[in-house]
């Protein structure tokens, strides 16, 4: 295990082309941030003091409870890089490309991942679609490991020539010359900058993984990862369940309404007619705030394909309404975002209330829920009726969060005998 560790912390240290490039994504978070926006800053913590576990759970859970943004999307995926899963982190990184990220770190990251995933193939259309935007340093290496060496040595041939000459430059070349093949040439190269003594021991290293089969090695090598089996991205975070801008739930009263209900993604119910949206019933606010809590998690089953909702529907909700007001026993809930923990889940209810001030109407509902054997905190508001729902989520939204909206599966009007459990706030 120690001659493991050495040998990964000596190919780092050797060739640096990739690795500072690729690893080092910021966030940034304003002064009153988000409930995702705290799980991808505790992600990105997380990376920083090497605790890989932690930080995929609070990924995950920052794109649950933001799905379309780009920027946790990349984050997830940095989050599968470090630890080896390089199936997952490729998906995450396409993900984060089809939402708007045109970034040149998140193109040499896909491109990374997809090479360590052995698709060589498809990291060089990738590098190719992006060779203006990343630097040739980390461009040659790249094209390098997916298995162009000769195309790789080049680009760095040419950088170097243009006066960009350093020890990145020459060590990445050196590494291209390996992969090729090009040893007396790998060598020179590499003498430029590793004393006389540890060359043979630099060469020694390369060779260890310079086999076309060992191209994961290679990869989890070159950034320091472990090399592991990866199952790919669980299947609730993929970007087509939530294509559609306004979700609904089955709504029917059966035993597996509830798992429908309250998975994630939530499932949409295709129409033959455009409904017309039911008045919203105005009804006294409760005189405190209801607050329950679901002892029980939910076991989440495979969630159903989304299917898109009428755009009709988009056009029948105008886009300022006044506010909903809770109905005395609402039929829906909405879900505003799911954390790893209840207390990150009681803290993401009071920044949701802070920006959406007419959730003090209603109940918060926080429950538990296994998703794929993990213990997610999904954060929901209880008493609306169907047109209350569909209208306080597309006010969420215009704040920059996600909103899924429901019926509810337990019925409205909260607890009772077999019910959820009712939590002080």
């Amino acid at each position: 295990m120690k001659t493991q560790t050495t040998s990964r912390a000596a190919m780092r240290n050797a060739v640096t082309g990739v690795l500072s490039f690729v690893l080092l994504a910021g966030c940034t978070m304003g002064d009153k941030p988000a409930p995702s926006q705290v799980s991808a800053a505790d992600a990105k913590q997380m990376m920083a003091k090497g605790q890989t576990n932690g930080a995929i759970d609070a990924a995950e859970a920052a794109v649950l409870a933001s799905p379309r943004d780009a920027g946790y999307r990349a984050v997830l995926g940095n989050a599968y890089l470090q630890a080896g899963r390089f199936e997952a982190a490729a998906t995450s990184y396409e993900d984060a490309r089809a939402l708007g990220d045109d970034s040149a770190r998140t193109a040499l990251s896909l491109a990374l991942a997809k090479i360590g995933g052995g698709k060589g193939d498809e990291a060089l259309k990738v590098l190719a679609a992006n060779r203006d935007k990343i630097p040739a340093g980390d461009l040659g290496l790249a094209v390098s490991l997916a298995g162009d060496p000769r195309g790789g040595i080049q680009i760095l041939t040419s950088a170097l020539r243009t006066g960009g000459s350093t020890a990145k430059l020459r060590q990445n070349l050196a590494y291209s010359y390996a992969l090729a093949g090009q040893w007396r040439e790998a060598r020179l190269m590499a003498a430029e900058d590793v004393p006389a003594d540890q060359v043979g021991k630099r060469m020694a290293q390369w060779a260890q993984t310079a086999r076309p089969d060992l191209v994961r090695h290679r990869v989890a090598a070159l950034i320091d990862v472990p090399v592991v089996a990866d199952p790919g991205q669980p299947q609730q975070l993929a970007l087509r369940n939530y294509e559609d801008a306004v979700q609904f739930a089955r709504e029917d009263n059966s035993d597996a309404s509830l798992e429908v209900a309250q998975a994630a993604p939530v499932g949409v119910e295709a129409r033959a007619e455009t409904p017309r949206p039911a008045p919203v019933v105005a009804a006294a606010a409760p005189s405190a705030p209801r607050s329950r809590y679901v002892s029980n998690p939910v076991v989440q089953a495979i969630a159903p394909r989304s299917v898109a909702a009428p755009r009709t529907d988009l056009a029948r909700a105008p886009a300022a309404r006044s506010a909903p007001k809770a109905v005395a026993s609402g039929s829906h809930v909405i879900q505003l975002g799911s954390f790893t923990s209840r207390a990150r889940a009681e803290k993401a209810w009071n920044i949701y209330l802070a920006r959406n001030p007419e959730l003090e109407a209603f109940e918060r509902v926080i429950t538990p829920a296994k998703v794929r054997g993990k213990l997610y905190y999904r954060v929901q508001a209880a008493g609306f009726d169907r047109s209350g729902a569909q209208s306080m989520c597309s006010a969420v939204k215009q704040n920059g969060e996600g909103c899924l909206a429901y019926a509810d599966p337990r019925g409205g009007g909260g607890g009772g005998a077999g019910g959820p459990v009712r939590a002080r706030r």
